[in-house]
């Protein structure tokens, strides 16, 4: 498969979860207060959002991508 095809179809796909998802959380191990050798940590959720702006020029991409690899 060419590399072009290739690339297009992942850049689709990544496109297409971003519109769908919109975007994630994760949980991450923070230091909330640290004294001599003491140490307090919290875990905190942290939400990315994926704007839906980005989602679409990805998906372009990937499609232009796409087409490029089927005229070669």
């Amino acid at each position: 498969m060419k590399s072009s095809l290739m690339i297009g179809i992942l850049l689709i796909a990544l496109g297409a979860a971003g519109l769908v998802f919109k975007g994630f959380s994760y949980e991450s191990k923070e230091t909330v207060a640290k004294i001599g050798s003491l140490e307090a940590s919290a875990d905190v959720t942290k939400d990315v959002e994926i704007p839906q702006a980005l989602s679409l020029i990805v998906l372009a991409a990937g499609v232009a991508m796409v087409l490029v690899g089927l005229k070669k």
